[in-house]
């Protein structure tokens, strides 16, 4: 936005603002320019100006300064730009270095600051220093939430891939069991043993897992709809397909795509913690038997994912398990490399216009719900 700004100002000054820039749509977007309640239509600005610019880019600038300026604008304008959530490690980490590597500039946010950068210098060491930038992001926190989507908009203007990565386990883990896992058929598998839960790091779970990515969506969603092509990704996982849930209300519930709502998928949460705290989820044996908030958490953001794609149908909008990658939160048990596990995300961030959208993927292969 500052480089057009800039350029508009250099080129007025020539006295060339009418040959280059609409004069009308650039007075009305001055107007506006630095009040946050205004959207200023960039497009209507510069669709004249880049095809005079591609034709003959220097005719309409005589110095120095307005043809960097003029190179600049054209370089943004066809730049796209990505964010990645709880991206200082694991599959997160892999996705931002293979985005960074298809040329996309690529916001790396983590909730540590401190290690936010260092993933940051990390790569770097690979080349991307360029194309890699560093802003804290705490899922939980809506003033941090905030500040992310106010850089988005001061730097960029626009935002082309979302990839909603950050998550927490939910239980408290025990590393031999969890690591024994693979090597059992899963009804010999003693989740008790593997995984114990409690009401606060459930609840903690559905704020980051669910409501942290939900806020983190709804806050970006404007600066997508500036893209031509805005590609949501949702990181999910295998173990949470409906198929898995027991029969019941939740499942029935989240099974039931017309009827999806938001408000539905709250009432699914709302009743997990409440038969939490009362003691009755194994009583009521409508809730999974393993990772008990993480997988409802992410299953609800499985169904978000089915509401969002109606509501934006130009958007691609799909969720992903990676594969059983080797990351920390499942203490390093898995058996892909984080750069496979990225690649499946990467891919759905790069579909090309009219791709399957509204739908969930293991790996590459669309799977039902």
């Amino acid at each position: 936005m500052s480089i057009l700004y800039t350029f508009v100002q250099q080129v007025n000054n020539a006295g060339v603002s009418g040959t280059i820039i609409d004069p009308g749509a650039f007075k009305a977007a001055s107007a506006g320019m630095g009040k946050d309640d205004v959207e200023v239509s960039w497009n209507e600005i510069l669709t004249e100006t880049y095809d005079l610019a591609e034709e003959c880019p220097f005719l309409f600038c005589s110095d120095l300064i307005h043809q960097e300026l003029l190179l600049l604008l054209l370089s943004w304008e066809h730049c796209k730009y990505a964010i990645v959530t709880g991206a200082n490690k694991g599959v997160g980490f892999g996705v931002v270095k293979q985005l960074a590597s298809n040329g996309i500039m690529t916001v790396l946010t983590a909730r540590d600051e401190k290690r936010g950068l260092e993933a940051v210098e990390k790569l770097k060491e690979c080349g991307l220093s360029d194309l890699v930038v560093f802003h804290q992001l705490d899922v939980t926190n809506p003033a941090s939430i905030a500040s992310l989507a106010d850089f988005v908009k001061t730097q960029f203007g626009k935002l082309d891939i979302l990839v909603n990565n950050a998550a927490v386990i939910g239980s408290i883990l025990n590393p031999e069991a969890f690591r024994a896992v693979p090597s059992k058929k899963l009804e010999e598998v003693d989740w008790n043993e593997v995984s114990t839960p409690n009401y606060e790091l459930s609840e903690e779970c559905l704020k980051t897992n669910y409501y942290g990515t939900k806020r983190v969506t709804q806050a970006l969603l404007p600066l997508l709809e500036l893209s031509d092509s805005p590609r949501l990704v949702i990181v999910s996982s295998s173990i949470v397909k409906l198929l898995y849930f027991p029969d019941g209300w939740p499942k029935e519930v989240l099974s039931d795509a017309e009827s999806l709502t938001e408000e539905r998928i709250d009432v699914v949460l709302s009743q997990l913690l409440e038969d939490f705290k009362q003691g009755l989820v194994e009583t009521k044996g409508c809730w999974p038997a393993s990772f008990l908030a993480y997988t409802v958490s992410k299953a609800a953001l499985n169904a978000y994912t089915r509401i969002l794609a109606k509501k934006y149908p130009s958007f691609c909008i799909n969720c992903v398990c990676p594969g059983y990658v080797k990351t920390d939160i499942n203490c390093n048990s898995g058996i892909l490399t984080i750069e496979e596990g990225a690649e499946s995300v990467v891919r759905l961030g790069l579909l090309p216009n009219g791709s399957p959208t509204g739908q969930f993927f293991i790996r590459k292969e669309l799977t039902p719900f």
